[in-house]
């Protein structure tokens, strides 16, 4: 399971925008996604590393489902 910044609805925003007002407090929030490492070339992860260098960024290939 990786965690991530959920998608939210309006009215989803508007409640925890409320909740912040009132608590004082900044809320993230985050949902679940089903995910599986993904089997990768010694050539794919070549080019992976490369884009992580290149951007300053860490990748994690999965397959999603």
């Amino acid at each position: 399971m990786l965690w991530g910044f959920s998608v939210l609805k309006d009215e989803q925003m508007k409640a925890i925008t409320e909740l912040e007002e009132k608590t004082g407090v900044t809320l993230l929030a985050f949902s679940g996604i089903k995910i599986s490492n993904a089997e990768l070339t010694k050539e794919g992860l070549e080019e992976i590393q490369k884009l992580e260098k290149e951007l300053g960024l860490s990748l994690v290939a999965v397959n999603v489902g």
